[in-house]
């Protein structure tokens, strides 16, 4: 069976671990609160009434496919870009392609961040794997003006975060959203992870400092890997709604 990504591929060890996806979340909830087209997601009222799982939906996504064959990956991504028509046409309104770039770029970026976190340093070959998977996603959405290579994508990345962000009124929202569905211990965790994996410009307009706390606290929390005991604090520290979702994501372990 071809599979979309290779066994042996780091985007599987990225993805394959419930730690990292929730690094991947934590930092993606951030930009995705700065994107200039944010009110795309407030269009059909789905984003601010269920934010972590509308979230947490795009990311469960981007792991499908990083596990599916190459034929039920591409039935999945064109899912996506169904999903998003039927929006477009409710809306009589085209999501302009750099919006559909950005999330893509999130995804590359916060694969790679959250893995060296949480895990180690990864090498340039690792670096263009990551990017080539998520360029052949894009591809098959037909997204357009995409980057040749990571080289070329760090590039873009860095005109995406200086021309595509903003602090803007649905920014705020969503944050309170966030407080709102996680409650204040939850919400500080969250903000104490973005802080670990956002790149400096998003630090900048959310008003945050590099330092985190979990810089502290993460070595304790990856020597409870070997005892099996993370599994236990993340469903402490995760609302109930998502524990069995999120633990799901170790599965592929």
């Amino acid at each position: 069976m071809d599979y979309f990504v290779k066994k042996e591929s780091i985007v599987r060890e990225i993805w394959g671990k419930g730690d990292t996806i929730l690094f991947i979340f934590a930092g993606a909830s951030a930009e995705f609160a700065l994107n200039k087209a944010v009110d795309w997601l407030f269009y059909t009222g789905k984003l601010p009434s269920d934010p972590i799982g509308r979230l947490f939906s795009t990311v469960f996504y981007a792991r499908e496919i990083v596990f599916s064959s190459l034929e039920e990956a591409n039935r999945s991504i064109d899912k996506i870009s169904a999903i998003h028509a039927a929006v477009e046409k409710s809306r009589q309104a085209v999501i302009p392609d750099w919006a559909y770039r950005d999330v893509l770029y999130m995804l590359i970026h916060y694969s790679i961040a959250s893995f060296e976190v949480l895990e180690r340093k990864m090498d340039l070959q690792e670096r263009e794997e990551v990017y080539a998977v998520f360029y052949r996603v894009g591809c098959r959405m037909n997204l357009k003006e995409l980057p040749l290579n990571y080289h070329q994508w760090k590039s873009s990345y860095a005109i995406h975060l200086k021309n595509d962000l903003q602090k803007s009124n649905y920014s705020k929202d969503l944050f309170f959203q966030y407080k709102k569905h996680l409650g204040r211990f939850r919400f500080w965790l969250l903000s104490e992870t973005q802080k670990m994996v956002v790149p400096i410009p998003v630090r900048k307009m959310l008003g945050i400092n590099q330092f985190s706390i979990l810089q502290i606290i993460l070595p304790v929390y990856k020597f409870s890997r070997i005892f099996k005991l993370d599994r236990i604090i993340r469903s402490l520290l995760l609302p109930s709604a998502y524990r069995n979702a999120v633990s799901a994501l170790d599965k592929a372990e």
